[in-house]
């Protein structure tokens, strides 16, 4: 699974958060599985979840001692796989 289309044109950094929380949408992440997934420094993805929170696409709650994030309900979907279009192709070659 991955973002949506409509928030895939956001900074590449916060669509990396997007996407790596589409595959642990119930369960969430840490902010250290997020780094291990993420290609981005820790400032950049601290600047990321700051501006995904602000924006209302992710939440942050409390678990057993951690602090676990989850995509907002109907951030990330699956890709439909019959989207023959030129984007869709586009989107499936490139890495994001």
């Amino acid at each position: 699974m991955r973002a949506k289309p409509e928030y895939r044109d956001r900074d590449e950094a916060e669509v990396a958060v997007l996407d790596a929380l589409a595959d642990r949408r119930e369960e969430g992440m840490t902010v250290f599985e997020l780094r291990s997934r993420v290609d981005a420094d820790i400032d950049t993805l601290e600047d990321a979840l700051a501006d995904l929170k602000e924006d209302g696409l992710i939440e942050a709650h409390q678990e057993e001692r951690r602090t676990v994030i989850v995509p907002e309900e109907g951030v990330v979907g699956p890709v439909d796989p019959d989207d023959d279009s030129v984007l869709g192709q586009i989107r499936e070659r490139l890495p994001f």
